[in-house]
């Protein structure tokens, strides 16, 4: 059939572009999910993962796990849900991390940020470091996704340092849930589409060619970054020394309102005193729900 043919009395239906009786084949095979398996698995997914779906992501749900039911031969979304539920293996989990959570990202994102933490910040969490004689500044980006929001907090830190950043233990912690995008933020390899929010000089000096239309981050900048595959649902965060900076932006909006509480409180044990916390700008805390003080929009600190 030829979807620009033009209409005409004297052709046969058939031949002016009617859909005839047998043109599609409707895909009934398609795994739907009903109100009693979608109450479960956002259960499910807010136990584990503590992401919120609400009725509205329901076509989401099973737009993203249709295709790995039907590989595991799975009738139904009760079959794929028991099956979570009693799996040991932990990479039935890490799967559905891949597939249910959201990975929008792009570098310097909400530049103000990358501006308050270059003039306002850092000099005052150095200068209290120097004060004590300690100069290891610990940074935490805690959804890390594909690696531009941690690569854009160290070139900010490089370039503030300048050439005293090899005196500071000043290198960055990026966590995500996703082994997926953790693995692309390892690569770190990016389209020429994905650059355009760098400054040329700085894709010059941080970045190589890689190939004809792709950029690759450079060793050094590679080096500072140590990822990690980390659920910020864990009751109790692992961390040895407290953080004087962290980026946790872009993914409480996926929460209820009590798991971001809960969330920023457990943020709030792991910090320094006088450190700050970054959010998205889409994103707020209650301001008498958490012992943070508010500085400005989306930026709070440890008073």
């Amino acid at each position: 059939m030829n979807a620009t043919s033009t209409l005409t009395p004297k052709q046969p239906a058939e031949k002016q572009g009617i859909p005839q009786p047998g043109d599609f084949i409707l895909d009934d095979s398609r795994i739907g999910i009903t109100d009693k398996e979608f109450k479960r698995f956002s259960s499910l997914v807010h136990r584990e993962f503590g992401i919120f779906l609400p009725d509205q992501k329901r076509t989401l749900v099973v737009g993203r796990l249709q295709n790995l039911l039907r590989k595991m031969k799975m009738k139904s979304f009760t079959e794929y849900i028991d099956y979570v539920e009693n799996s040991k293996d932990r990479s039935v989990l890490s799967e559905l991390a891949n597939r249910i959570s959201t990975n929008h990202t792009y570098f310097f994102r909400e530049n103000d940020h990358f501006t308050y933490l270059r003039e306002k910040v850092l000099p005052e969490i150095v200068a209290r470091h120097e004060a004590a004689n300690n100069h290891d500044l610990r940074v935490w980006c805690a959804a890390s996704s594909s690696g531009e929001e941690p690569y854009s907090i160290v070139m900010t830190l490089m370039e503030y340092f300048g050439k005293a950043y090899s005196q500071w233990q000043a290198g960055l912690l990026a966590t995500d849930i996703s082994e997926k995008v953790l693995r692309l933020a390892m690569e770190g390899v990016y389209p020429d589409d994905r650059m355009q929010q760098i400054p040329k000089q700085l894709q010059n000096k941080y970045f190589k060619r890689h190939g004809a239309d792709r950029w690759k981050v450079t060793e050094q900048l590679r080096n500072e970054v140590t990822y990690r595959r980390f659920n910020l649902m864990e009751k109790n965060f692992p961390f040895k020394k407290p953080f004087d900076i962290i980026f946790c932006r872009n993914v409480l909006i996926y929460f209820d309102q009590p798991t971001r509480i809960a969330l920023a409180n457990r943020m709030y044990n792991v910090m320094a005193k006088g450190s700050y916390l970054f959010i998205g700008h889409s994103e707020t805390l209650g301001r008498d729900q958490t012992p943070f003080q508010y500085i400005c929009p989306a930026v709070y600190r440890k008073a």
